[in-house]
């Protein structure tokens, strides 16, 4: 299906520019398209993404609504009408959204409810770009728009000549508020929904500003009951409308802001942020603050449609995890807290899952946006002072979803490659909790379930009543050798050795008969019967082929355990080239992340979910880097389209976009931790990384092209270059890395022992 791009910029682009397109300009933000995975539902992901109008790291997102309140799938490409314009909170739709309220316009007989007020939309007749979305609401005859900054929106709605014309907050259900100030020209209120992991004494407290007198004034009540001529509401679900004559033409503007401390917070965030800007100068601070971060990364290429893919792919990793800070009267930083209720000063972040995105966002971050990852690290260091544990999964507090103890590599990850001002102390005693103590933790994805018996018998077990024991002890393993490569760094040798130790717990569960990871008993013998195609059960939205080679840090060692480097290349080489065939037996229902790998037909490679997603790239490993390239490129040009069904799973949080971001510049984070990016294959001619510190890293490749994935030969500053791998300090130092591209393999590139990234065998 084509995506349908209304970005004046790309549309006006002259065709003698399209043979050397070129980004970092004005008009980058052009590139993005935010409907990129919006062709999804419960039954297939192609991304399950929504059109986030926000800026980069906005507390606040605004998108809008196809589908009903409470639904996690909120815009569904192929619906036809649109219930609102909402602020959303939603970091994935399995987690679903909180806080949200929503604005709509009608003209006519008042229509209020939600399956009443829809109208009909056509997608020729909206434009959705980060900084700015408009929609023609067909029913109504009316124009909305609106333009986002961190914790306000600027909305515009252009009316025909009407009697009747209204405009309606819509404050949700689970306890809201609204009040209506005709006197003042504002609505304020407060939503309370949420799906978990909030305090008692949650609010979402906001405010919108209208520039044109009321008329009308109505309300309403539970169960969608209409209060005529009155102007305030309070209960499970509420809602104001405002109403007017209006010419035809005639636009009313919305200013709406909103705070998770006070009311007058709200009002604070709105004057601060809007005040007395028109909409236009709204705007174009919100495309100023795009282009400032994407344009941080220039990229040359005379494929326009992967250029919209990469911009895309980027803008999705530049929106988690969300500011949940305020800046108070005196401008200092503070924070309602999702843990304690209280409000306290400092940083938070929120609504991310660290099993998805330490794989590749932090890294990413910790490359061209230290800045902002120190802020995120402070946010954590406050999460732990305030709840007494790290976030695994937070929306906005603790959630109970997914497994692992991924804030270590994330916390590791940021202190060895230097990020500023990090409170390093209480963020390591934080991971050391998550490893030694057992007790007291908020919910069950928080520290690590089964952490007595991962201590005692270095694995857990998988008959003992703990769901996905194999996946949580090869992340435990991974999370340990972060934990001690932290503690060297920091000259703590003696605990660095013990957690070095731990890191091997990885072999516990080697079954050498099958070459594979598999659930092992208390007793110490393997679970049995064995069928490494099932999915879940001893392991996580995956199976064992796919979880097999979650040995981030010691690929060496895995390779030992398979029998040598060609045991290992064949195992790899297997879970391609047999068919997609599945075990779904654990669920009872083939869940969609099955069915996106059985429809890509790459064998058992199941890139739409995180746990394979680095796997490509331990060819490099075994010294048959060639394979890495041809697959990268594969997957880099098969599996992404800049359009709505453009990614081939869940984009979960950034991840599986970051995933694209730094494989198109050539290389990957296959190990946070070990400040190594291991090499693929450049898909673009070439990239710039304008890093903060103020130098520019160039990844050039000559002879580039469709059917040239090969590196032949590489240099680095001029000076020749033959390792699969380079390291981060390396690129914070600028300079050019060049590759010479081919349509075969050079099989003689980068296979000596000493061009292999970092495993912990190795090292020692």
């Amino acid at each position: 299906m084509a995506a349908l791009f209304l970005f004046a910029a790309c549309e006006e682009r002259a065709s003698s520019e399209a043979a050397n397109e070129k980004s970092g300009t004005a008009e980058v933000l052009g590139y993005v398209n935010p409907l990129m995975g919006t062709d999804s539902d419960f039954s297939l992901s192609n991304g399950n993404t929504y059109p986030a109008i926000a800026t980069p790291w906005g507390m606040n997102f605004w998108t809008p609504m196809t589908s009903k309140m409470g639904d996690g799938w909120t815009y569904k490409y192929h619906d036809k009408k649109i219930r609102g314009i909402k602020q959303t909170h939603q970091p994935s739709p399995w987690i679903n959204d909180y806080a949200a309220f929503s604005l709509m316009a009608v003209t006519g007989d008042l229509k209020y409810k939600e399956d009443e007020r829809e109208s009909y939309f056509s997608h020729k007749a909206e434009t959705v770009r980060p900084d700015y979305y408009s929609v023609y609401l067909a029913d109504y005859d009316v124009v909305a728009e609106v333009t986002p900054t961190e914790r306000a929106a600027h909305f515009k709605f252009t009316f025909p000549e009407n009697e009747k014309s209204f405009i309606m907050l819509d404050a949700f259900n689970k306890g809201s508020m609204v009040k209506i100030l005709p006197k003042e020209r504002k609505i304020i209120g407060y939503c309370r929904n949420n799906s978990g992991g909030v305090p008692e004494n949650f609010h979402n407290y906001f405010v919108a500003e209208f520039d044109t007198d009321f008329e009308v004034g109505h309300t309403w009540n539970d169960d969608w009951k209409l209060n005529e001529d009155s102007l305030d509401a309070e209960g499970d679900h509420v809602g104001a409308i405002i109403g007017f004559k209006t010419k035809k033409g005639q636009a009313v503007h919305v200013k709406v802001a909103s705070s998770f401390i006070s009311p007058e917070q709200a009002q604070l965030n709105l004057n601060r942020e809007i005040g007395t800007d028109t909409f236009e100068a709204t705007r174009e601070k919100a495309t100023a603050a795009w282009e400032k971060e994407l344009g941080r990364i220039e990229v040359t290429s005379s494929n326009t449609d992967e250029l919209k893919t990469f911009y895309s792919c980027l803008y999705r990793v530049l929106l988690f995890p969300r500011k949940f800070y305020e800046f108070d009267a005196n401008n200092k930083v503070v924070h309602y807290s999702p843990y304690n209720g209280k409000v306290e000063d400092g940083y938070m972040f929120t609504d991310n899952g660290f099993w998805d995105t330490f794989r590749a966002v932090f890294p990413f971050f910790n490359m061209m946006y230290p800045d902002i990852n120190a802020q995120i690290m402070d946010g954590l260091a406050n999460t732990y002072k305030e709840s007494g544990w790290l976030p695994e999964w937070a929306s906005p507090g603790h959630r109970d979803c997914m497994i692992g103890s991924n804030s270590a590599p994330i916390i590791a990850d940021a202190y060895l490659n230097g990020v500023k001002g990090i409170d390093t102390e209480t963020l390591l005693q934080a991971v050391l909790k998550n490893a030694t103590q057992s007790e007291g933790r908020p919910v069950n994805s928080v520290g690590r379930a089964g952490l007595d018996y991962y201590n005692e018998l270095g694995y857990v077990p998988y008959d003992v009543g703990i769901n996905e024991n194999a996946a949580r002890t090869l992340e435990y393993a991974y999370a340990d050798f972060t934990i001690a490569q932290m503690a060297q760094s920091m000259g703590k040798d003696s605990l660095a050795q013990v957690y070095y130790d731990k890191s091997l717990n990885y072999k516990n569960l080697f079954d050498p008969s099958t070459k594979l990871m598999r659930g092992k008993n208390k007793d110490g013998q393997f679970q049995t019967p064995f069928n490494p195609l099932k999915w879940g059960d001893a392991f996580t939205e995956g199976n064992s082929l796919h979880y097999t080679w979650s040995v981030f840090h010691d690929v060496q060692g895995l390779i030992d355990l398979m029998g040598g480097d060609d045991e290992f290349v064949g195992m790899l080489d297997s879970v391609f080239e047999m068919p997609p065939h599945f075990d779904d037996s654990y669920y009872g229902f083939t869940i969609h992340e099955i069915r996106e790998m059985q429809i890509m037909n790459m064998g058992n490679y199941a890139h739409g979910n995180q746990p394979i997603q680095h796997m490509i790239y331990l060819y490099d490993y075994a010294k048959q880097p060639w394979k890495t390239q041809e697959k990268v490129r594969e997957v880099l040009t098969k599996l992404y389209t800049p359009a709505p069904d453009g990614y081939c799973g869940d984009e979960d949080n950034g991840q599986t976009s970051a995933w694209y971001v730094f494989s198109a510049m050539g290389f990957y984070p296959v190990a946070p931790a070990t400040n190594q990016y291991v090499i693929g294959s450049p898909l673009f001619n070439e990239v710039k990384l304008h890093l903060q510190n103020g130098n520019t890293f160039t990844i050039n490749a000559d002879a580039n092209g469709k059917g040239r994935p090969y590196i032949q030969s590489a240099s680095l500053n001029g000076s020749e270059f033959n390792t699969t791998w380079i390291g981060t300090e390396t690129v914070q130092k600028g300079g050019t890395l060049s590759f010479e591209m081919g349509s075969a393999p050079n099989r003689n590139w980068a296979i000596s022992e000493e061009a292999l990234p970092y495993s912990l065998s190795n090292s020692k």
